[in-house]
Parts: C-alpha cells; structure tokens; sequence
C-alpha cells in the first residue's frame, strides 16, 4: 500500500455526474408538459464512470470537444459540486482557476477582496500578508488597489483573481482556460507563473483548446468525449487521437 507521500494527488473513482434537464418539480409544471407530450426530462451524463489518477508534480492536460464534460470535471475536483455516483480524492491545497474572482465582492476594496478571496481558496490572514505585494504587483493594480472592486474594468477584475489563486502556494493547480486571459504581456506573465509551479513540483490539471499548449506543457493528455475517457497517456498520441475524432464529427456534420 503506497505510503502517503507515495499516493496520487488526485483520484477519480468511477465517477458519474448527472444532471435533470428541464426538470418540472411540481405538479403545475408537469402537467403542461404532460400534455405536450414532454414530462419530465429524463437525466443527463455529463460524465459517465471515469476512473484515472494524477501522480503528485504530474501535469495532466484535459482535452474534448464542447460538452465533453472538461468544465465538469475540473468543478468535482476542485470540490464546487459533488458527483452523483462514484469518489474523487484529492490530497493538498486546491487552487481552482476556473471563475476568476468568484468569491469577490464587488463593493469590497481590492484590498479587502484579495484577503477575502485568498480566505476561500484557504490561505491563512499571515499566508495573505505575506503574498499581497507580489499579488499586488502580478495583478499590477495597486493604484486602485482600496477602490471598490465595482470601479475596476473587467481586466483589471480578472487579473486580480488569477493572481490571488496563483499566489495561494497550492499543492494542486485546476486551470480552465485561464492562462488565456488579459493583454499578451499579462499572458506570458501567467506562463512564466505556470513554469514556476511546474518547477516547484505542483500538480497541474489543464483544461484547454490550446493544443500546442499541452503539447508544450504537459507530460501526459487525457480526451474526454461525450462523459467518457477515450484516450490517457502520451501528448503526441492522444491529440493525434483527437484531431481524428474532430475531422469525423466535422465530416459528419457537412454530410448531414
């Protein structure tokens, strides 16, 4: 039995997760849709049985296409929802980038934000302190630093809440997409970040339809399509196994 340094960072244990669509809870809305010959919804799979694991300083790309169930997944790993069958594991300190600055309250100072989100994400009052310059100057906002978060303009919002989860010193990193955000220069600042927590030996778990990124960046790619895994291991291997999946869909769509 792997000892707990030994253990994986992340485990997904044959996890489902279901959603009702439509779903009408009271009789005054079934009964319309009764009639019109729809009823209750039956439930989506967003994600169907998945069992994978991330070892600890793994960085893991997640790859699909729209609807694959990518977004879903980071959600049950970080722990914003729960899934309906099955177990997720996770060993370390989350720093979920997927809704930058959720969290935030927009009447809030920058300043006070900063302690406030860095709370949510776990850090302690002594771990934001010693951060908020360099989040500070990563986010460079400090001339509006003690204004209101509603004054800021939507860059300088989401700046702020990448810097906050990129200083929280996590143990595991879930990215959706975030190093995509702000002006080019604010971009290779998040990539230099990202080199640095891969340095650090940090557990990254990528989300992205940047295929040169994972190529890049990650040592291993996993695809999802339609709630099921149906590639994990080598980058080179599974983007070649997604492109042709892509061309057959895009075929399947002009021919129809």
């Amino acid at each position: 039995m792997p000892t707990e340094s030994e253990a994986p960072a992340v485990e997904v244990r044959n996890v489902s997760k279901r959603f009702r669509l439509a779903d009408s809870s009271t009789l005054t809305e079934f009964l319309p849709a009764f009639f019109k010959g729809k009823g209750w919804a039956p439930p989506f799979y967003a994600l169907k049985g998945l069992t994978f694991e991330v070892a600890k300083g793994e960085t893991l790309g997640i790859i699909g296409r729209n609807g694959s169930g990518k977004s879903t997944l980071l959600r049950l790993i970080a722990g914003v929802t729960a899934p309906t069958e099955g177990e997720v594991i996770v060993r370390g300190r989350v720093s979920p980038l997927i809704a930058l600055g959720a969290g935030f309250h927009f009447d809030l100072t920058g300043r006070e934000n900063v302690f406030l989100n860095g709370s949510i994400l776990g850090m302690t009052n002594e771990e934001i302190r010693h951060r908020f310059d360099e989040i500070v100057n990563f986010a460079d906002v400090w001339p509006f630093i003690d204004t209101p978060l509603k004054r800021y303009s939507s860059g300088m919002f989401v700046r702020l809440g990448f810097a906050v989860a990129a200083y929280s010193n996590p143990d595991i990193l879930i990215i959706d997409e975030a190093l995509s955000v702000g002006d080019l220069a604010f971009q290779e600042k998040c990539l230099e970040r990202f080199r640095s927590f891969q340095q650090e030996g940090v557990t990254i778990i990528l989300v992205t339809h940047a295929l040169s990124m994972v190529e890049e960046f990650c040592s291993r790619a996993l695809m999802l399509d339609a709630g099921s895994i149906v590639a994990d291991g080598d980058p080179s291997s599974v983007l070649s196994q997604y492109e042709l999946l892509a061309n057959a869909h895009l075929e399947t769509v002009i021919s129809q």
